[in-house]
């Protein structure tokens, strides 16, 4: 047992059994490929190509449109077919890129060719990620680039991949970790040259042992990197958890990770980075899982960006026999999004399906009472947030409070308040629209 941990979280069933010794698989989607602009924080990526034109995999198609945004590449070749609104993951629409997918998947010229990234200045690092479209992929989308430039990079002194997974159900990167360590701790050593004064971690929690055994393996004999094993303990994965476990620093409300001297990136995202830079490849599939207890066959993919939820769950061999789910999620459980509809395209950010035959929300909200002070959500809360008191400034209507006073718009929506009410008020739910308001009100000034 790993005695340091953070403050606050919860230990809901992780629901790892279903897929968690399911190794990654390649899957090459049927249709179309739909390729939204919008993949990432920041503006959306503005198209470069033209209805009818040809395209080859890994080929520029839409270019960042700014410092806070990210290019996008054809995961596929084929045809442009149209550059049009599509349903997205939240149910709304987004301007999108569709491509009629040829099934070749040929490469465009210079998509695979070998580089040393110890010949490279910082410079040429950075461009090749930023070229490769690269943004976090653990699910917040933040351009990679932009993050690996802080105005002080001689100041970082931590450079922390976050291989916790903490969220329920979901193993592909456990998986990941378990088959492409090397791939993984590369990237490592590639922003521990843009960084020269730290050290890098792997974090892992502890109810991963193969991760942790090949991760170490991938580790020995290199310099200033390691695993770094911890409690098993959601939410694990958050930024400020792994920053307070590894390192003893406290990010504060409002700060970036940089500010207290640290990088953090997804396992994914790393890996991802050693194959933009070592490998001229840029970001055109990701780690996937499909699982739950309405999954027929819960499995770990690897997809190709743009592939349709409903067909990485035919791949998954569908619902589960005699079943017809009440909730289907973009991610997990805790952090997840429910969809109405299978019509929307896995982006760069989006790391599983999670399909279950019991709606727990819906069930929650037949059991919702009025809150009875209890305070055990303060006392879950990874930031050290008031839930309780920020719930009532947004029932009142008050949001200048919930903003100024309470510091609701730190809140990472983990939803560890809601899953310890007992209550079952939807806590989370309420933040997250809470803080759409807040930023609606700023735009309209």
């Amino acid at each position: 047992m790993y005695d340091k941990t953070f403050y606050g979280g919860v230990h809901p069933d992780d629901g790892k059994q279903f897929a968690r010794d399911v190794p990654l698989r390649p899957y090459l989607p049927k249709g179309d490929i739909i390729l939204p602009l919008s993949q990432h924080i920041g503006k959306p990526a503005k198209p470069v190509v033209k209805k009818g034109e040809r395209v080859l995999a890994g080929q520029l198609i839409a270019q960042a449109d700014g410092f806070v945004s990210a290019n996008i590449a054809s995961s596929c070749s084929g045809t442009v077919k149209a550059i049009e609104p599509r349903r997205n993951v939240l149910g709304t629409t987004g301007m999108a890129i569709v491509i009629e997918n040829d099934g070749q998947y040929t490469l465009a010229e210079g998509v695979g060719k070998e580089a040393n990234y110890k010949k490279m200045g910082k410079d040429e690092i950075l461009k090749r990620i930023a070229a490769a479209g690269i943004v976090g992929m653990g699910g917040a989308g933040f351009p990679t680039h932009v993050k690996l430039a802080p105005k002080n990079p001689d100041e970082i002194k931590f450079v922390l991949v976050n291989g916790a997974e903490c969220e329920p159900y979901i193993t592909c990167d456990d998986q990941t970790m378990r088959t492409a360590a090397g791939e993984v701790i590369t990237g490592l050593q590639i922003l521990l040259s843009l960084f020269p004064n730290a050290e890098g971690a792997v974090v892992i929690e502890e109810n991963k042992p193969e991760a942790i055994a090949a991760m170490t393996a991938a580790c020995s004999g290199k310099d200033r990197v390691k695993v770094h094993p911890v409690q098993t303990k959601y939410p694990q994965g958050g930024e400020r958890s792994i920053i307070s476990v590894v390192t003893g620093r406290h990010l504060k409300l409002g700060m970036l990770p940089a500010d207290v001297g640290c990088v953090v990136d997804n396992v994914a995202t790393m890996r991802a980075i050693y194959r933009a830079v070592c490998l001229s490849e840029p970001l055109m599939e990701r780690g996937f899982t499909v699982s739950g207890d309405g999954v027929k066959e819960p499995c770990n993919l690897t997809v190709k960006l743009g592939t349709l939820f409903s067909e990485v769950l035919e791949a998954a061999g569908g619902f589960a026999d005699g079943v017809q789910p009440e909730k289907l999620l973009c991610g997990g459980p805790m952090m997840g999004f429910a969809m109405s509809s299978l019509d929307a395209a896995i982006c760069k950010n989006n790391n599983a399906l999670t399909v279950l035959r019991e709606d727990p929300v819906a069930i929650a909200q037949e059991q919702q009472t009025a809150c009875l002070r209890c305070g055990r959500c303060n006392q879950v809360c990874p930031l050290g947030l008031t839930p309780q008191m920020m719930a009532a400034a947004v029932e009142w209507g008050n949001y200048e409070r919930f903003e100024k006073k309470l510091y609701g718009m730190d809140c990472v929506a983990c939803g560890t308040c809601t899953y310890v009410c007992p209550a079952k008020r939807p806590l989370m739910q309420l933040f997250k629209q809470a803080k759409a308001e807040v930023m609606a009100r700023k735009r309209r000034g």
